[in-house]
């Protein structure tokens, strides 16, 4: 199928694409189009006016800055994937990227682009969720930010108001010799993920949680954080019965129905991946005390 008649823009500053989204009525931000470009060839989107960012160079990049690692909105995934700056201070997105779509599409997707759809099996939000990512957003009338456990408000619907953008992503970093893990189960193979766990953990000199943070994608309209089983575990030993407990609690979430994955599946895929993403996680962080 083919898009629906509409008006292309190719702003060249992000101030230029901002002044096109505060004068255009019916106006959509087109970044990686891994998500919106399918959905206006089955006509599931039809904006009047397409608004293209891949020709505004200051909208990619990524940086340390103080304690966070800041990406900017259109840094290709692929770009994300190979960061030393990522590897070196956040592994967990590293790993994370290798399972997003297949490597063509990370060429193309955008680490902006995927959170700010925030389609619930996507792992990028996971991720951000797990990290408390802080998100700005910006239009012709000034900026704002606000964490990423405030950007869902339903299925594939977000705050950001239809005059503005999301520009940047910061991601609050862990201190050396944390551990990280990234667990999903999909369909088959490189496709959407059914349920996706993140686990971050640090432990004390004794082996026990000093933090630790699980975050899982896929059960409903947003990633959920298991805040309640973070703090009862700090100050357990990180052991088998710590494991056991967190993937209780994940597996006693709430989970949507979904196609070819009823809601039991998804909770027991929610237990078991928990249960196993924060073993891993408290293992390499055992190793990196060690």
């Amino acid at each position: 199928m083919k898009p629906a008649p509409f008006a292309y823009h190719a702003p060249a500053t992000k101030a230029e694409a901002l002044g096109l989204l505060a004068r255009l009525d019916d106006a959509r931000v087109l970044a990686g189009g891994q998500s919106l470009l399918p959905m206006m060839n089955l006509r599931l989107a039809g904006p009047t006016n397409l608004i293209d960012l891949n020709g505004i160079a200051e909208l990619s990049g990524i940086r340390r800055a103080g304690d966070a690692l800041v990406i900017e909105a259109m840094t290709r995934q692929r770009a994300a994937e190979r960061s030393e700056l990522v590897r070196e201070h956040c592994p967990l997105l590293a790993e994370a990227m290798a399972h997003v779509g297949f490597q063509q599409t990370r060429n193309r997707g955008t680490v902006g682009g995927s959170i700010a759809h925030m389609d619930p099996t996507a792992e990028l939000p996971v991720v951000a969720c797990a990290l408390d990512a802080v998100l700005t957003v910006e239009s012709a009338a000034g900026g704002r930010q606000f964490p990423i456990a405030e950007l869902a408000q339903g299925y594939l619907m977000t705050q950001i108001a239809p005059d503005e953008m999301l520009v940047r992503i910061a991601l609050p970093l862990w201190p050396k010799g944390h551990g990280f893990a990234f667990e999903e189960v999909t369909r088959r193979g490189e496709t959407f993920s059914v349920v996706c766990v993140a686990a971050l953990a640090r432990l004390d000199g004794a082996g026990a949680f000093a933090r630790l943070a699980l975050a899982i994608g896929g059960l409903g309209a947003a990633p959920v954080r298991l805040q309640a089983m973070e703090a009862a575990l700090v100050g357990a030993r990180a052991d088998a019965e710590a494991f056991a407990a967190a993937g209780a609690a994940a597996g006693a979430l709430e989970a949507d129905e979904a196609p070819f994955a009823p809601p039991d599946f998804k909770r027991h895929l929610a237990g078991v991946l928990t249960q196993r993403a924060l073993a891993r996680a408290a293992g390499r962080a055992r190793r990196a005390s060690s």
